[in-house]
């Protein structure tokens, strides 16, 4: 089993730092809140696929609706959800709602998940193994040359 690095160690070290920073701070509370309901609307397969017909240009609600085996209404819901959610903007052009991406909320969420992906797992086994080795090391009484 390989030694855990310093890097490792430094590097979850970090990541706990910015948690802490995170949680002491007052947008944290609005920003929680903000992704709990991002990530909510991104639960649902239907609202993903409407994200991504969205992706190509902005549509309007009936356009929207078209593939998908279900009302109007049922479509619209799914787009209120997005739009409370900011992942969508709704914007009525004469008799027509047009529907846009909006990417700014789907940052936020990416730059939170990517939080994650920068620190490999930690062996929690090897990191107890680590601290008895430096404790032992550092208890060895060094011999002087005299």
């Amino acid at each position: 089993m390989p030694r855990l690095k310093l890097a490792d160690l430094t590097g979850l070290c970090i990541f706990n730092h910015l948690v802490d920073d995170l949680v002491m701070q007052p947008d944290t509370v609005a920003m929680t809140a903000n992704l709990d309901t991002v990530f909510s609307a991104l639960a649902d397969p239907t609202r993903r696929s409407i994200l991504a017909m969205l992706l190509e240009d902005d549509m309007a609600v009936t356009d929207v609706a078209e593939p998908f085996q279900m009302s109007l209404t049922a479509i619209s819901k799914h787009l209120g959800i997005l739009a409370e959610a900011g992942l969508i903007s709704r914007e009525k052009r004469g008799r027509v709602i047009w529907c846009k991406l909006e990417p700014d909320a789907m940052r936020a969420a990416s730059v939170w998940m990517q939080g994650f992906g920068q620190f490999e797992p930690v062996d929690l086994d090897a990191f107890e193994r680590f601290l008895e080795g430096e404790l032992t090391d550092s208890e060895t009484p060094v011999e002087t040359q005299g």
